[in-house]
């Protein structure tokens, strides 16, 4: 446990805590919420490839929804067959059906660096952890463009985290939200859909609301820049494109 604590430290948390501390620097009217949001957007630039690879998946996965029934209901009583439909069906589109586990494993370890690294720097800024050529600031100043207060609550910024959330996992509901004359499975995806669009943003509140106003803030930025990748994907069509073939 100690070298995985060890490792974790030295791949994720410093060099994100040394990273925000540099741009806390830098930055002129020395704000946290301006470093924290220039993080945040190159934190998500170097994942982008990740990201759009698991939104195209997903798009072609909507597409392919129909011929995925059709095997289901052909081998229904015979798993083999229906194994070796799928994974050619996922073979011929190229797509990987765990593609997007693969990015989400990815982002974890760096999310929650960056959860440490918010709360800790609330708390006290470790010296111990900087880079030699990071300079230390005697003290953190958390007030955000003069308006916010990132050390403590604030039900704004939770709520506009919540909303973004709500509107970003609308985006990519309709088409597989919408009822197809399926079977059960199909109406207990759209059950399902519905409650993430609704229970999702609701938690994000009641969490955000405990939490520091950092936390809802670097939330609102991923959100944002989750949505704005999500609407440059779905101008090309993928799973449409592919639902047609």
């Amino acid at each position: 446990m100690k070298m995985i604590s060890y490792l974790f430290n030295e791949i994720f948390y410093r060099p994100l805590l040394n990273g925000l501390i540099f741009l806390y620097n830098v930055i002129p009217g020395h704000d946290i919420g301006l470093s924290i949001i220039v993080l945040t957007v190159a934190i998500r630039l170097a994942l982008w490839p990740f990201t759009a690879k698991t939104i195209k998946s997903q798009k072609i996965m909507e597409g392919l929804k129909p011929k995925i029934e059709e095997i289901n209901r052909r081998f229904k009583n015979d798993k083999e067959s229906r194994a070796k439909g799928l994974m050619g069906l996922y073979k011929e589109n190229k797509i990987n059906p765990l593609g997007g586990f693969l990015s989400l494993i990815i982002q974890i370890p760096i999310i929650i660096a960056l959860w440490r690294v918010f709360l800790n720097i609330i708390k006290t800024v470790d010296k111990s952890s900087f880079y030699w050529f990071v300079m230390a600031p005697d003290q953190i100043q958390f007030m955000f463009l003069g308006l916010f207060d990132l050390s403590r609550r604030n039900v704004l910024l939770a709520i506009v985290a919540a909303a973004l959330q709500y509107f970003q996992t609308k985006m990519i509901m309709p088409s597989s939200a919408k009822a197809t004359e399926g079977g059960p499975s199909t109406d207990f995806s759209r059950i399902m859909s519905r409650q993430m669009l609704y229970m999702g943003p609701v938690l994000s509140i009641i969490i955000f609301f405990n939490l520091p106003a950092a936390i809802p803030l670097y939330w609102t930025v991923v959100t944002l820049l989750t949505i704005l990748q999500q609407y440059l994907i779905q101008k090309h069509d993928y799973g449409r494109e592919i639902g047609k073939s």
